[in-house]
């Protein structure tokens, strides 16, 4: 039965690298193999501490998943980057030294993978304003974000594994990793300059661009012309009379709706 669990994990192995079918798709068939034939019967996958699901890991991952995607909603990823860009008055090392910072921190305190996922389309924008090649600016980040995400216990992954097979808490994770992560990233910051030297000459025109950028993300919201108030009692839409307008007038609208000034 070994030698079917191996074959079958050669086989999802190479249908996943291939990139021709849905890794999903792939891992549960693989999973659906070896249940039924059965190489693993379902209390060992299911109840087994030393060979089954780790729960504990399963339910962290999808509470961290339902958090990013709240923060995402809110913009806050892009606000953080945008305000960074600007902080950095447009230099491009600043620029670059500050959203490592950012991932690193956003790493630590989400999912590495959706952290980077989610600063990318920043920097390629800021990158596209100051004419630079974006790649310097998105190997640093991805660097920064694993070497974030190392610090704490749901910074990536396969912490959660190792804390919850060793019985760590998140504090004790912390108070162990948290330390080398700081001093790997100060020497990693301080290295940038050297890593990507010539990666930063850019036009002061182009400086201009990118302290243009709004943090918000986004234009105003347009005023309405004229003050709204609900009839009392009548679900009538009254609408002050705009300046110009003769009384007893009509206004036609879309779907035959009408307003009169009166």
């Amino acid at each position: 039965m070994s030698a079917v669990a191996v074959a079958v994990f050669v086989v999802a192995y190479a249908l996943i690298a291939s990139d021709r079918i849905d890794k999903t798709v792939v891992a549960l068939a693989g999973a659906a193999v070896v249940v039924t034939l059965p190489v693993i019967n379902s209390a060992d996958i299911f109840y087994s501490h030393r060979t089954g699901i780790d729960w504990d890991v399963i339910f962290l991952l999808l509470g961290m998943m339902v958090i990013v995607s709240v923060l995402r909603q809110t913009g806050v990823f892009e606000y953080v980057a945008i305000w960074s860009a600007k902080r950095a008055k447009g230099s491009p090392l600043r620029i670059m030294i500050l959203l490592a910072l950012v991932m690193a921190v956003g790493s630590a305190l989400l999912d590495n993978v959706t952290t980077v996922l989610l600063i990318a389309p920043v920097t390629l924008l800021v990158c596209d304003r100051l004419a630079i090649n974006a790649a310097p600016f998105l190997i640093a980040e991805v660097f920064a974000s694993n070497i974030g995400g190392a610090a704490t216990l749901v910074g990536d992954p396969p912490n959660i594994i190792i804390a919850s097979r060793a019985g760590l808490t998140f504090n004790d994770f912390l108070l162990h990793m948290a330390p080398i992560v700081l001093i790997v990233m100060v020497v990693f910051v301080a290295l940038l300059p050297r890593l990507f030297a010539g990666s930063f000459d850019v036009d002061a025109q182009r400086v201009a661009d990118v302290m243009s950028l709004d943090e918000g993300g986004g234009h105003p919201r347009p005023r309405i012309a004229g003050e709204m108030r609900r009839g009392a009692g009548t679900g009538v839409r009254r609408i002050r009379r705009p300046s110009g307008a003769a009384r007893g007038a009509v206004a036609r609208g879309p779907a035959g709706c009408r307003a009169s000034w009166s």
